[in-house]
């Protein structure tokens, strides 16, 4: 699996740094080449010396070294790789990554990759459970980084909680997951919808739903890491644009279809946004006014257009693969298959959304596959496993594997 592939590994300054050179040494074993990056701290606790004789290549430490960056420099180390692994990953090597801070080499290059990316956090559990800590992990999560770990148990400090770095095995396997795609879908263009539409009802109100998009950027990303050129037409949500794929940012349902369209042609469509299925038909100019007495005003609704149905015209424009979602309270399986049938599609991933599921704006989801012959049933998982699953399934479904 990672014969002939280029790690990047950044080594960051913990005490399971010294797990890392376990890490390279099993990297080699599997045919991979490997380049470290070793902050300052680290070299506290493993030798530039020792990674380079494991790697038999050179180690970097320095961002400003003239002879580094005549040779190689830090675009290219952040570029000439096939996946970037830091491992372990400190609590402040995470938050400069997802604050964007480059004032080293490690952290230059994090900002400077458009490369997967794979943590392997190693902390005290007080940190780790550090909301600031979880919201930068979410944060790169959202972006598109994998993470491995942390595991329970004795920490360097006496204590035990959740902070151990995972093992140079459990990384291994999520390399291979990480990588176990790459360019399956090189060449190929993907077209994903994400979140929900607000429609106006006048210009401070509108009628919108629960969608967080974290199942459609995720999506979106996932394709994106099997080589596809993807675009990700989002409705309003609090998520980072995902690396490595173009975004389009709309409102409304009709800004929404607009953009799909102009993103045609592409071999697969994901319609995972919750679009409104209706909008006001006449929404005010100003603010709707609330008086004394008076009955409150009647809102005439229209029905927005219908988006999958759109893209699953037989037409000379339909993408090859349309995929639809349907959140449904009850009866799932059987709405999907009707849902599948009026909207021409060729599959439907079927949700529970029901108050108490945790679906709408968690971070785990349980789906049904409806496709026109059997149905697929998944176990609830992390949204970014459905979507690495999802994606791997389009591509056997494009004849990619």
């Amino acid at each position: 699996m990672l014969q002939g592939k280029s790690i990047l590994l950044v080594v960051a300054g913990g005490i399971a740094a010294y797990k890392s050179l376990e890490l390279i040494r099993r990297l080699r074993e599997r045919g991979a080449a490997v380049r470290c990056i070793l902050t300052r701290a680290a070299q506290e606790f493993v030798t530039p010396l020792s990674v380079a004789t494991l790697s038999r290549e050179r180690a970097f430490t320095d961002l400003f070294s003239l002879t580094d960056e005549h040779e190689i420099g830090h675009i290219r180390l952040a570029r000439d790789c096939d996946l970037v692994v830091v491992a372990p990953a400190t609590a402040d090597l995470v938050t400069k990554a997802a604050l964007g801070i480059a004032d080293d080499l490690a952290s230059t290059v994090l900002l400077a990759t458009d490369r997967p990316l794979l943590l392997a956090p190693a902390m005290n559990h007080v940190m780790w459970n550090s909301p600031a800590t979880q919201a930068n992990i979410a944060t790169l999560a959202a972006r598109g980084a994998a993470v491995v770990g942390p595991n329970s148990g004795l920490l360097a400090e006496g204590e035990t909680g959740v902070g151990r770095m995972a093992e140079p095995a459990e990384i291994l396997a999520a390399i291979d997951r990480v990588l176990g795609g790459a360019g399956l879908l090189e060449g190929m263009r993907a077209l994903v919808t994400s979140g929900p539409t607000h429609e106006p009802i006048d210009p401070v109100r509108y009628i919108a739903n629960r969608s967080s998009g974290k199942q459609g950027h995720a999506i979106a990303t996932a394709l994106a890491a099997l080589g596809a050129r993807t675009t990700l037409v989002s409705g309003p949500v609090r998520l980072p644009d995902p690396r490595g794929v173009e975004v389009v940012h709309v409102e409304t349902a009709e800004e929404m279809l607009a953009a799909c369209l102009r993103a045609l042609p592409a071999d697969v469509a994901v319609c995972a946004a919750a679009v409104a299925d209706w909008r006001v038909a006449a929404p005010a100019a100003r603010k709707l006014k609330k008086a004394a007495d008076a009955p409150p005003p009647s809102i005439a609704l229209a029905p927005n257009p219908d988006i999958l149905a759109t893209l699953s015209r037989r037409d000379e424009r339909r993408p090859r693969l349309v995929v639809g979602f349907a959140a449904e309270t009850e009866d799932l399986v059987a709405n999907a298959r009707a849902k599948l049938l009026r909207k021409g599609c060729d599959w439907v991933l079927a949700n529970d959304v029901s108050p108490g599921s945790g679906t709408f704006g968690g971070d785990s989801n349980a789906v049904h596959v409806v496709d026109a012959g059997d149905v697929e049933s998944w176990p609830r998982m992390g949204k970014d496993e459905v979507a690495r699953r999802l994606a791997l399934r389009v591509a056997a479904a494009l004849g990619r594997r």
